[in-house]
């Protein structure tokens, strides 16, 4: 394939999306998809595009991230983001957030402005407070329904507590929202990045903390190899550390495409016989893009050279697990 740079890529979750929710998700991605490349395309990094990317979902309650995340099973929120640069390998993390505007704008901040990559908590907002960070509430009605149905139907059920929530999840998809939101990109000049955030999994223990903020779990940017970012559920990534693990592939001569087809199918071949809904979008230095999921949907975008809009899909590659 012919070098298109610069490109950028971008996702908005893997999961089930109700009918209600595909028209507002392909454009939330469309949009973010653009706003990344205009900064693309007027000469700026990769790093400044992801961001600003993965920004404008956070300002989109269609999209489980910012002002749309999910409510842990004391129906608060708690948000976490990470972005890294390939061309440094500089990155930088946080989590157990409930009020900044754009988690991925505080991941950037510990980045550039501390000697840590992963910062959380109390000491997270203090940082966010020492640089001005705006802030909201990011509880939305719509996040505030998901939340009683689906605790409504762990009650009619006599459910005990999470551990049923893999069953529920197959029962019920709908339910749960696993829409990470996350995008990479390629520069003029090769460089790669990745940014990725997320509110969680609906009703998940307080203090849990995914794969979102974990670098090289659910994200991962290295010019010699590529960028990766994550979608689904945490917990899979952190096991096979999955972003990582992607551009690796990348990295000994795969395409993007293969690398994403090549993590889902090991996906479904570790973790058998449970939820195991994940989404991957990669690329590479020559602007070549990879999109694979195993879910049933994922909403995703990406925008190159000669495009006047982004093009947008539901689904990508689609590597069902065969039981």
């Amino acid at each position: 394939m012919k070098t298109q740079r610069p490109t950028i890529i971008v996702h908005g979750g893997a999961g089930e999306w109700p009918p209600e929710r595909q028209k507002p998700g392909i454009t939330g991605v469309k949009k973010a998809a653009k706003s990344g490349f205009n900064i693309l395309k007027h000469k700026g990094n990769a790093l400044d595009a992801v961001e600003t990317a993965v920004m404008s979902m956070e300002d989109d309650e269609n999209f489980n991230a910012g002002i749309g995340s999910s409510l842990s099973l004391n129906k608060h929120v708690e948000m976490e983001a990470s972005i890294m640069d390939g061309k440094t390998l500089s990155a930088g993390a946080t989590g157990l957030i409930n009020n900044i505007k754009h988690p991925i704008h505080l991941a950037r901040i510990i980045m550039e402005n501390t000697d840590h990559i992963f910062i959380v908590g109390q000491s997270a907002e203090k940082l966010a407070k020492t640089f001005n960070l705006e802030r909201r509430n990011p509880n939305t009605k719509l996040r505030e329904k998901q939340w009683h149905e689906l605790k409504n139907k762990i009650d009619q059920d006599k459910l005990n507590y999470l551990p049923k929530l893999s069953k529920l999840l197959k029962s019920h998809p709908n339910l749960f929202h696993l829409d990470t939101v996350g995008a990479v990109a390629v520069d003029r000049d090769g460089n790669v990045a990745a940014a990725t955030s997320t509110g969680g999994i609906t009703l998940k223990i307080p203090g849990r903390i995914g794969d979102s903020p974990l670098i090289g779990c659910g994200n991962y940017a290295d010019n010699e190899a590529g960028a990766c970012s994550a979608t689904g559920i945490g917990e899979i990534a952190i096991k096979l550390v999955l972003a990582k693990n992607t551009c690796d592939l990348i990295r000994t001569g795969k395409t993007p495409q293969k690398a994403t087809e090549n993590s889902i199918k090991e996906v479904n071949r570790r973790i058998q016989n449970t939820t195991n809904q994940m989404g991957l979008i990669a690329i590479d230095s020559k602007g070549r893009i990879g999109a694979t999921h195993n879910s049933y949907h994922m909403c995703w975008a990406y925008m190159a050279p000669q495009m006047h809009d982004p093009k947008a899909f539901l689904k990508a590659k689609a590597m069902k697990k065969k039981l």
